[in-house]
């Protein structure tokens, strides 16, 4: 439905407008919308019934005054005229319990088609553009446009469709009183369409510079909440208080702005659609003394001026929305145009478990001058064990993140069995490769759930089996909720060995071909490593593991070491290989760096 395009190429012009687009997600609702549009057509143009039923009940004051009154006849009159209005209004009010139940139906169904959609390109986007937002930032940005289009779906476009029927059948009825003054009312329209074109442009912008604002308070709150014991820890209570306020300041500066322009767009159209409204009544009272209208006409006249004058007068309000949904919607788009990762490649691919990094250089796109990897070579048979070892910042994070497949190497290439990694599809390849990281993130379910994330669907029995491999199985059965108990946002119900021990249970029961160990055993204490590391000789038995590791333990008895230093492998070897060679390890060893 929409093309795919680099953030940082230019964007060509959208092929269609936002209120289209929007317009796209109700049409796949069109079973529900169509009907429920058509009833509310037929609803507005009932609700004309009101001021013509008024004007028969009125009648014409000359005709009484020259004829006499006669009680029995205008009580007669008058009884017939308003069980005919309750009968059109208790038909209005039957359609209407159908008509809105079935606009909001589909106002919501088109909303979560459009969250879906939105969810399920944002969760296939590169890593690289969750690396250029602020945490937060992305949730409360879609979630402010998505609230500005909800309430567009479900309050606006009813209300706009049911007062555009209101006008023009008005100002059918209006002509067919005076056709005169018709046309010095429809005067005031050029004014109005060019009021429109002048403001509508100005609050678009205020309302998507106010929607960047409210997103950016709401990142505000998300980051103290995620980080609040380190808020607590520093007595920054005050200081996160004043980030906060700051950004409600800015917030409201740019709604402050915007009400200006929407001010004096609705002060105008208010001035300019009821001052013709007078300026009509007053001509056409001059036209009734001077008899070019007959009394009916004008009293028909001015009862749906009345209607039409109000019709008019909802517009500014329903236009102002429609123009921040416009900036919302623009947001969204831009978001949904967003290049996802690739796709394509063979996605019956099978490892063996062989990989190699051939000649491989890296820089990351937010940082193009900072080499990160430089003319990186070296492979690993299948099964082996190699440990990737070096200071901070020396590439190794780097180098899983390029076997994942998260970042795309600038020169050279990631190879999985001789076959480049951009020739395999990245879910094939995803699939059978698992990774424990340093920095745990579990998600807020229970602990069967987050054990169950590394094979959707695995039985009970598969994720006790798990846990037992990975010495978590005793402290979750030590809970009273056992594996149903909930882990808490980002697992903080835990402490930084259990949610270790259910990231390596989740590795397991993932069963994968190539296992990443990113100082998988650091946040156990000396017992539990110990059974940990028990657990994790069986299962890298046969399977083909690299470990990131600074403990001599996690490294003594790999098949082989690679040293990193400065985005280069500057040593590889055995452990006693590396020893003897008296170079970059021995050091680390001797200072204990490792």
């Amino acid at each position: 439905m929409v093309s795919h395009l680099r953030m940082s190429e230019p964007k060509p012009k959208k092929p269609i407008s936002s209120h289209r687009w929007i317009f796209g997600y109700l049409m796949a609702e069109k079973a529900i919308f169509l009907p429920s549009l058509a009833a509310l057509f037929f609803t507005a143009m009932l609700s004309l019934a009101f001021p013509w039923f008024l004007k028969e009940l009125i009648g014409n004051p000359t005709d009484a005054l020259k004829d006499g009154v006669d009680p029995q006849q205008v009580l007669a009159k008058s009884n017939r005229v308003v069980l005919e209005l309750i009968a059109v209004l208790g038909l209005q009010a039957f359609i209407a319990f159908f008509r809105v139940q079935g606009f909001i139906r589909s106002g919501e169904s088109a909303l979560n088609r459009l969250r879906r959609d939105l969810f399920a390109h944002l969760v296939r986007l590169p890593m690289r553009f969750f690396h250029e937002q602020r945490s937060g930032a992305l949730s409360n940005r879609i979630a402010a446009d998505l609230g500005v289009v909800r309430e567009t779906l479900l309050t606006t476009v009813p209300q706009a469709v049911r007062q555009s029927v209101i006008l023009v059948g008005g100002l059918t009825f209006i002509f067919i009183a005076s056709w005169k003054l018709s046309l010095i009312m429809l005067g005031s329209v050029p004014l109005v369409v060019l009021a429109i074109a002048f403001f509508g442009r100005k609050v678009r912008g205020y309302s998507k510079a106010a929607q960047d604002s409210l997103a950016d308070a709401g990142t505000v709150i998300e980051e103290t909440v995620q980080g609040i014991a380190d808020v607590k820890s520093f007595t920054n209570e005050p200081f996160e208080s004043g980030r906060y306020g700051r950004a409600l300041e800015s917030f409201f500066g740019v709604t402050m702005k915007g009400a200006k322009s929407r001010a004096a767009f609705l002060s105008f159209i208010i001035f300019a659609l009821f001052g013709t409204i007078a300026f009509v009544a007053w001509f056409g009272a001059h036209m009734l003394a001077n008899g070019e209208i007959d009394a009916t006409n004008f009293v028909s006249f001015i009862l749906f001026s009345i209607f039409v004058g109000a019709s008019l007068g909802s517009f500014p309000e329903i236009i102002s929305q429609l123009q921040q949904t416009s900036g919302a919607t623009e947001r969204l788009r831009e978001l949904l145009d967003a290049q996802p990762e690739r796709t394509d490649g063979d996605a019956e691919v099978k490892l063996g478990g062989a990989l190699a990094f051939d000649h491989l250089s890296f820089r990351y796109p937010s940082r193009p001058d900072v080499q990160v990897l430089e003319d990186l070579s070296f492979t690993v048979e299948p099964g082996q064990r190699v440990a990737l070892v070096g200071p901070s910042g020396a590439g190794k994070s780097t180098t899983f993140s390029l076997i994942l497949g998260f970042n795309d190497p600038d020169v050279g290439s990631v190879r999985f069995d001789g076959r480049p990694a951009s020739s395999l599809s990245l879910q094939a390849l995803r699939s059978q490769i698992a990774i424990v990281p340093q920095e745990v993130l579990l998600f807020g379910g229970s602990i069967r759930e987050n054990i169950e994330y590394g094979k959707p669907g695995a039985s009970l029995e598969e994720i006790q089996a798990a846990a037992r491999l990975a010495n978590a199985d005793d402290f979750i059965a030590a809970l009273p909720e056992g594996y149903e108990t909930l882990v808490g946002p980002r697992g903080t119900k835990l402490s930084g060995g259990q949610r270790q021990r259910i990231a390596i249970a989740r590795a397991i029961l993932a069963d994968p071909r190539i296992l990443l160990l990113d100082e998988a055993t650091s946040a156990l204490d000396s017992e539990s490593e110990r059974l940990v590391n028990e657990a994790l000789e069986r299962l890298m038995q046969g399977r083909t593991s690299l470990v990131i590791a600074h403990r001599l333990s996690s490294v003594r008895h790999a098949d082989r070491i690679l040293v990193f230093n400065h985005g280069r492998i500057v040593e590889s070897g055995t452990h006693d290989e590396l020893i003897d060679h008296n170079g970059t390890y021995r050091f680390l060893v001797d200072t204990q760096l490792l």
